[in-house]
């Protein structure tokens, strides 16, 4: 029998999207949120649904969400600044527990810390899932698969043609904030290493003719992808958000990494930082995000560097992505469908197989 599946953050830009993706798939959802008024609104439009009030001020109210067998789903971003205590409520209670962030300092603290917890409770902790960064795990392992054992070194770019300045909800631009304060990372000679954000930059061939400039980044696939492919040795990640930008964006990180070091810089810069981006701000509507589709490039190569296979990625906008993600892995999640406890990638999670028909179903799959 399925259990509850509880969307915490429902009323911001990303909970709005992923209640409504559940209640699309035929879900009934438990919404959560800190505002009364808003969240029994929402749970009156989208059909009488269950709803409680939760803060992350008071972490208690943010454990009364859940109890074991439950699937807890987190959209309260920047997750370094708020997404602990759902975390923690999840392994407590037993939950099962995914999110939305693509910040890698967070991605990384569920790996390295929260993840043994979840293992010692029976439940599973499924971060990053959503645009960043579900369809570069996806791509990745099949063009891992497709190199076969040889493959020793994978590169993964994301794009997102006909996205525009607006494009970009409030949450992600304080997630992005936050990103280029943080220690990065990446999996560099078979182990996971400390590393600068956009350090790297490489052009990825996006049409015949057409290339495009991308800056490195951490990500969960730096975690997932070499637990299913142990000849692995080298993961890059890199996004192509930002166009000419990105060099500019690799000079600025450079720059700031000294500056960081200095005593109360990073105190300073994310005070000043969480004064001008706003997080709860709202995002493109069903009109703009019509107007963007998402890109997904996977490249594997052997310790020559001959590139020994290739993945393409072609779907739908990245907010919609991250909402049917969110409810796919939910629902599979609370039927029974995860493959592991502790902290898991989408790949070692569910399956690659299953990954690949999910994908497919929610709007992205492979076209080469």
């Amino acid at each position: 029998m399925a259990e509850r599946i509880v969307v915490f953050g429902a009323t911001g830009y990303t909970g709005d999207l992923t209640a409504r993706a559940l209640v699309d798939r035929g879900a009934r959802p438990v919404l959560a949120a800190r505002s009364e008024a808003r969240v029994r609104a929402l749970a009156e439009e989208l059909g009488d649904l269950e709803w409680a009030v939760a803060d992350v001020s008071r972490p208690d109210s943010v454990r009364a969400l859940v109890q074991r067998g439950d699937v807890l789903v987190s959209t309260v971003g920047p997750f370094e600044r708020w997404g602990e205590p759902a975390v923690q409520a999840a392994i407590g209670a037993g939950a099962h527990y995914l999110d939305s962030t693509g910040e890698g300092s967070f991605i990384r603290a569920i790996f390295e810390r929260f993840g043994p917890g979840a293992e010692a409770a029976g439940c599973g902790l499924l971060t990053a899932f959503g645009y960043d960064w579900v369809p570069g795990n996806l791509a990745g392992a099949l063009a891992l698969r497709d190199a076969g054992e040889a493959a020793t070194r994978v590169e993964v770019g994301y794009f997102n043609p006909g996205a525009g300045a607006s494009s970009m909800s409030g949450g992600t631009r304080a997630s992005a904030a936050g990103v280029m304060l943080s220690p990065g990372f990446a999996w560099h000679g078979g182990r996971l290493v400390d590393e600068r954000p956009a350090r790297h930059g490489r052009a990825f061939e996006l049409a015949p003719g057409k290339r495009a400039r991308a800056v490195s980044a951490a990500s969960s696939e730096h975690f997932a992808l070499p637990r299913i492919h142990p000849t692995l040795r080298d993961v890059e990640v890199y996004l192509g958000w930002f166009g000419p930008a990105s060099e500019p964006l690799r000079a600025m990180t450079a720059a700031m990494t000294p500056v960081l070091k200095l005593p109360g810089a990073r105190d300073g810069l994310d005070a000043l930082f969480a004064r001008f981006v706003k997080g709860s701000t709202g995002g493109p509507d069903a009109a703009a995000r019509a107007t963007s589709r998402s890109l997904i490039l996977a490249e594997a190569y052997d310790a020559s560097g001959t590139r020994l296979a290739d993945v393409r990625l072609e779907g739908i906008n990245g907010y919609e992505l991250t909402a049917g993600f969110l409810a796919w892995g939910a629902q599979t999640a609370a039927a029974g469908g995860l493959q592991g406890t502790g902290a898991l990638g989408p790949v070692d999670g569910f399956g690659l197989d299953a990954l690949q028909a999910g994908c497919a179903e929610i709007g992205i799959a492979r076209v080469s």
